[in-house]
């Protein structure tokens, strides 16, 4: 009888699980022993890029890799986990309820931005979390071309100092001008709670984002959250108002709400505590990786990010992990201890860090070219050919962006 390794998610995590799981079950030469990938499409979302305003090149079709390697792609939605009886509910693309059965799961459904219960937001505030949604947002872009002229068309507020508010801020002064011409005043302001610039990305990346921010033109306030969103822009909680017709919602991120369905342990974002081979803690048959995994990355106290940096490496090693068990055979330590960062800071630039500490490599023009090519050709799928995608998908390869 054959057994079942069952993948919930087609992004990094759960793409690369898929490969190397095959691999190793190639390796063994075990038929017996399948994988399925659950998920809404076959193809790779290549979300780090969504705030860039050309969103063409950021969809990977994945159909041709799965057949390459002998994976068996489900199109549907997960709605619901049975772990007592080792089966997953999900709704087809035709809306139809169905089960998958499962030796072995693992759970590699992503995360979501966390938009708080606030008035105005599900209306009013756009953010770069999905391609739909990133998509959305740049229709309202070019819109704003046809709307009269006035400081709030003219305004974009980006609520959210971080990562990707960081690289959505600064990416919209050029969108902005492509759109409403170079004479026109605009104006992009990040509204972050911090009360200094950037300082979730450590002292020497900051005054880095500071450069390219004067540079840029990017204005920054500071010291109070968001208290309202509207049609005509944003009331922060110390009273003050910014008039703005665009406001980017990017403060927070949670795990998928399908963590919810298993029992154990999760931290602040929801993700699912796992061992040093992801599994989750208390569970005999589930695995966790990507953005639903809360796992260690060294032996120092450092966690994977919610990065496709880290999904990836965290893929291959559940994907691999999964198969051993049901091979039973000896499994392999997640562990990726190298950390880097590459930020995009739109015309200026970029910087490039290494190390928890943040240390600045390379910034400008040469950060820039390094960020084009970890974007548009490290973290894409590998090639559709049996024997590359599978070397690719090695557990032991490390992953330096």
């Amino acid at each position: 009888m054959t057994q079942r390794i069952l993948i919930i998610g087609a992004g990094f995590g759960g793409m690369w699980s898929a490969l190397s799981a095959m691999r190793l079950l190639d390796r063994h030469q075990r038929l017996d022993i399948g994988v399925t990938l659950l998920a809404p499409q076959a193809e790779l979302r290549v979300r780090p890029r969504f705030y860039e305003a050309d969103l063409t090149t950021t969809v990977a079709p994945l159909g041709p890799l799965f057949d390459a390697v002998g994976v068996q792609f489900v199109q549907g939605c997960a709605t619901r986990i049975d772990a007592q009886n080792r089966q997953v509910f999900y709704r087809s693309a035709s809306g139809e309820q169905s089960t998958l059965a499962y030796d072995r799961l693992i759970l590699a459904s992503g995360s979501q931005v966390a938009r708080p219960p606030l008035a105005g937001i599900d209306r009013f505030a756009f953010d770069v979390d999905s391609l739909e949604s990133a998509q959305q947002l740049e229709a309202h872009l070019q819109g704003l071309r046809h709307r009269p002229g006035s400081p709030a068309r003219n305004t974009l507020v980006v609520v959210g100092g971080g990562f990707t508010g960081i690289e959505t801020a600064m990416e919209m002064p050029a969108r902005l001008r492509a759109i409403l011409g170079h004479e026109v005043d605009i104006r992009v302001m990040v509204v972050d709670m911090a009360t200094q610039l950037g300082s979730v990305m450590g002292e020497q990346i900051a005054a880095v984002i500071a450069e390219a921010s004067d540079t840029l033109g990017v204005t920054w306030k500071l010291g109070s959250p968001v208290s309202r969103v509207d049609e005509q822009g944003v009331q922060l909680d110390n009273g003050e108002r910014i008039e703005a017709s665009t406001v980017v919602w990017t403060v927070g991120v949670k795990a998928s709400p399908l963590t919810q369905q298993i029992d154990g342990e999760r931290d602040a974002f929801g993700r699912l505590h796992v061992d040093r081979h992801l599994r989750v803690l208390g569970q005999d048959a589930i695995y966790a990786t990507g953005d639903t995994a809360y796992a260690a990355v060294d032996e120092l106290g450092n966690h994977a990010l919610m990065t496709c940096q880290h999904a990836i490496a965290l893929g291959r090693s559940a994907g691999n992990n999964a198969a051993a068990d049901l091979l039973g055979v000896q499994p392999l330590p997640y562990s990726q201890p190298k950390y880097v960062t590459c930020l995009d800071l739109g015309a200026w630039g970029a910087v490039f860090s290494e190390g928890w500490e943040r240390k600045v490599v390379l910034t400008g023009k040469e950060a820039k070219e390094l960020k084009t090519q970890i974007n548009t050709q490290w973290i894409y799928p590998p090639q559709a050919t049996r024997d590359i995608a599978l070397a690719a998908a090695d557990p032991l390869i490390p992953v330096v962006a």
